[in-house]
């Protein structure tokens, strides 16, 4: 599904990725861990396009297409999704509103028809209930007045919205209590397939102990320096990261 090789990027003419080679294929999850700094939110930014940063080498392919000659809105339309570390407010536009015009838009990319008013309506019902939204939120403007949980429940009732084929989770467990990362964990796992792949980016061992991961990386000054299954999240738990940089 998605393959990056030797990929370097910048942000203001610093350096930050430093030759990333990652492949993930369908139906994984794969966890990006490191400490502040290593160039994990990078790496998201640069997959959905984000225009701040400039790739100066290598290659990201997705479902065979040059991922790198997409704008960033037809990488979403192509299945990227992108959940957000902190999700913005948008006073004034409503959720139901929002989402329509984004499913919209996904379904004209593919040359469908845009889905009826009822159909619509119908949906978001169904997909509100895999992550427990409250049906007066969904009627809201988007993640105004929401706490961190609703706003990160309400990041992956978007995703179950647009049905993305890789779901990248930019520290979607920070700032959550434990009730709330638990319905958050459960409804992305409700919405896993054999099709559907994942990026999880996080700090902490927690997160993984509901996703659980196929792969594990390590990443440390813009590289990729240790590659492991499960048990390597666990260990980063119990030992921290300076015993991989003193391995380096």
């Amino acid at each position: 599904m998605l393959e990056i090789r030797d990929l370097h990027a910048s942000i203001n003419g610093k350096e930050i990725l430093r030759g990333i080679n990652l492949t993930v294929a369908d139906g994984e999850v794969h966890a990006l861990m490191g400490q502040n700094g290593a160039g994990k939110s990078t790496l998201s930014n640069v997959i959905v396009g984000h225009p701040a940063y400039e790739v100066t080498s290598g290659s990201i392919h997705f479902n065979g297409k040059d991922l790198l000659a997409l704008k960033p809105e037809e990488r979403a339309h192509e299945g990227i999704f992108l959940s957000f570390q902190q999700p913005v407010e948008i006073p004034g536009v409503s959720m139901v509103n929002f989402m329509r015009a984004a499913l919209n838009a996904k379904r004209k990319y593919h040359g469908l028809e845009p889905l009826p008013a009822g159909d619509f309506l119908k949906l978001m019902r169904e997909k509100r209930k895999i992550v427990e939204l409250d049906n007066k939120l969904a009627n809201r403007s988007v993640n105004e007045g929401f706490s961190g949980g609703e706003k990160k429940r309400n990041e992956i009732f978007q995703m179950a919205m647009l049905e993305p084929s890789l779901s990248i989770l930019d520290e979607t467990d920070s700032g959550l209590d434990v009730d709330a990362l638990r319905i958050v964990a459960e409804g992305f796992n409700r919405l896993r397939t054999p099709q559907t792949s994942a990026i999880v980016i996080t700090h902490y061992q927690r997160l993984l102990d509901y996703l659980k991961p196929d792969v594990v990386h390590v990443l440390i000054d813009g590289q990729i320096v240790r590659t492991g299954g499960p048990e390597l999240a666990v260990e980063i738990e119990q030992r921290g990261f300076d015993w991989i940089k003193a391995e380096l």
